[in-house]
């Protein structure tokens, strides 16, 4: 493998760190908490659906930005489980001490909210490449390997 391959590797590991393995871990072993958390958001038989569809997109998603295996598609669907997590989950807009407390709960939610933004931004970069060809190869094979690991001649 060469030293590109391996940078490669390492920084698509490193990008679905979190979700594979730590939350989806969070999510097996912690079942009963994670619906209660997706509760403050959604009805309970919704709650189990969301942390359900949550757990594949962190299994399967990830494994594809890590093999390279429809790696454009997944790192899309991760960018958008990013999104909308922040949206869903890290409302600080909602908790009314965002201007009061410096510390309070709105201001720990907001830098959350930007992680996961944040987070979403470097999944699409997978998507959109960096050769300059943005979405192009994309929208003609959403589901076409990227081949991170191949060497370039």
């Amino acid at each position: 493998m060469t030293a590109a391959a391996i940078a490669a590797l390492v920084v698509r590991c490193g990008l679905v760190l979190l979700f594979l393995p730590f939350s989806a871990a969070d999510k097996l072993l912690g079942f009963r908490h994670a619906v209660g958390q997706a509760e403050g958001v959604f009805p309970k038989p919704l709650a189990v659906i969301a942390i359900l569809i949550g757990l594949v997109i962190e299994i399967v998603c990830s494994l594809g930005v890590v093999t390279g295996i429809a790696d454009r598609a997944a790192a899309l669907v991760i960018a958008g489980y990013c999104a909308g997590t922040a949206v869903l989950f890290k409302r600080f807009w909602a908790q009314g001490d965002f201007w009061a407390d410096a510390d309070g709960k709105g201001r720990t939610l907001f830098w959350d909210f930007l992680k996961n933004l944040s987070l979403g931004a470097g999944f699409l970069l997978i998507v959109v490449g960096s050769d300059g060809r943005g979405l192009a190869p994309f929208l003609d094979a959403p589901f076409a390997s990227t081949h991170p690991y191949r060497s370039q001649p």
